[in-house]
């Protein structure tokens, strides 16, 4: 079974691996924002390259801390002004970036004229996020208003927009944070029952009680964020 409180990341990664699958051997791929390069191995079928603006360098004093390396990067470039030629790709990857770029507008425009006629896009994003990867951290997330906007606008037509759980999972990510944050603020040492007890409300009975509500009463309107598929049209 997976674990409750990493639904986010386990939905988003199952996702993509099934989109991966349905793009053609040898399909020209870029994954945009690549970072760590964490789908790296699911396009291995293809002709897969990378890009990214490559300036973060991790964060160890935040709450939501990351320890962060690179993957190769074939592109270092601003995501709005990438160095090919228009038409290059046959599909494009761009999975939790669009939060982290200042024009996010200027981004799907780029990324459109980069796409082939035809080809496809997969994006993510999440609709309401704490801040992490600061400081290029510029919106709290995405609706699916602003996908029905601005991406026929730039050309692409949406074929899907899947949220990724509804608000009970929303509040068992955010349950499991709870507890983080208490036990790091209080300071409870390990065999302090308050800290047992905080453990068992929070990171336990919460997520798994909610958790298997949430399909029954679903609401996608706090839903961690969305996963879009769209084509551009001929």
């Amino acid at each position: 079974m997976v674990n409750c409180l990493d639904f986010n990341q386990y939905n988003r990664d199952a996702y993509v691996a099934r989109i991966a699958k349905t793009v053609p051997r040898g399909a020209r791929v870029l994954d945009v924002g690549v970072g760590t390069g964490r789908y790296s191995k699911l396009f291995e079928h293809c002709q897969y390259q990378t890009q990214d603006f490559k300036r973060y360098q991790g964060d160890e004093e935040s709450f939501l801390r990351e320890d962060w390396h690179y993957a190769k990067i074939d592109y270092v470039s601003d995501i709005t002004a990438i160095p090919v030629s228009d038409q290059s790709f046959d599909f494009v990857l761009c999975t939790e970036v669009l939060e982290h770029v200042p024009e996010p507008i200027k981004a799907i425009k780029e990324i459109a004229r980069i796409l082939k006629k035809g080809g496809k896009i997969l994006i993510t994003a999440p609709l309401g996020s704490g801040l992490h990867q600061k400081p290029y951290h510029f919106y709290g997330g995405f609706t699916p208003f602003f996908y029905r906007k601005f991406l026929p606008e730039s050309g692409l037509k949406i074929i899907k927009i899947k949220p990724n759980g509804g608000f009970l999972k929303h509040f068992v990510q955010e349950s499991g944070r709870v507890y983080d944050w208490l036990i790091k603020s209080a300071g409870y040492k390990k065999f302090d029952p308050r800290r047992w007890l905080i453990r068992f409300v929070f990171r336990f009975f919460i997520p798994r009680f909610l958790y298997s509500k949430d399909e029954k009463y679903f609401l996608e309107d706090f839903t961690v964020g969305f996963f879009v598929l769209a084509e551009k049209e001929s």
